[in-house]
């Protein structure tokens, strides 16, 4: 069957708000980012969605970080996001590209203080002698700001997770799980929706 382009987001918005609605899940919006390096070794790790539309799904890293390294090296990514407590799982799989200059701005401008006096101050991934070093960076940071806005460290920015495709997987008793996958078809703004067997 051929559906619409915006059906899976709108799935997708669907699902997350019940998510966000569960007072008993403290972060909705966190997700697995699987990458892969330059020698086909894949790593994963749990970070936050920041945003999403039709457009993709939209995170914010330190570029110098493993994962940015990775994701300079090789474009094809997964996300995961699990909820457990409501039998409910999305996987999307695709390929990244850069946010704008003024997301990345906007975005850092939004964050608190602190955050941002910690963008600046981790050498994300890279090794530490002791937590006082970081400790150090981040009282030389604050002090090296004091009395002005914070502007976005030029290695820090974000990405969009494009996908290709989307599948929604919701559990059943014994097992009998559903999923329903959604195929973008190339060069079309639509989607192949197939079941798949749990």
């Amino acid at each position: 069957m051929i559906v619409d382009f915006n059906i899976p987001f709108q799935k997708f918005q669907e699902w997350l708000e019940k998510a966000k609605s569960n007072k008993e899940i403290v972060e909705p919006t966190a997700m697995c980012l699987a990458t892969v390096d330059e020698n086909n070794s894949p790593s994963a790790r749990m970070i936050l969605l920041k945003k999403f539309d039709k457009s993709g799904f939209c995170f914010f890293t330190n570029l110098t970080s493993r994962k940015g390294k990775e994701l300079s090296q090789n474009q094809n990514v997964a996300l995961c996001f699990y909820w457990g407590i409501l039998g409910l799982q999305i996987r999307i799989e695709g390929k990244i590209e850069s946010v704008t200059i003024k997301e990345a701005d906007d975005y850092f401008t939004s964050r608190r203080r602190g955050s941002q006096i910690g963008a600046w101050a981790s050498k994300q991934s890279c090794e530490m002698q002791e937590w006082q070093e970081f400790q150090d960076r981040i009282s030389k940071i604050t002090e090296d700001f004091t009395g002005q806005e914070i502007p976005r460290p030029p290695f820090w920015s974000g990405f969009r997770v494009v996908p290709k495709r989307i599948e929604f997987w919701s559990e059943g008793e014994f097992r009998i799980h559903n999923r329903e996958v959604f195929v973008k078809i190339d060069n079309q703004q639509k989607w192949q929706v197939q079941k798949l067997y749990p």
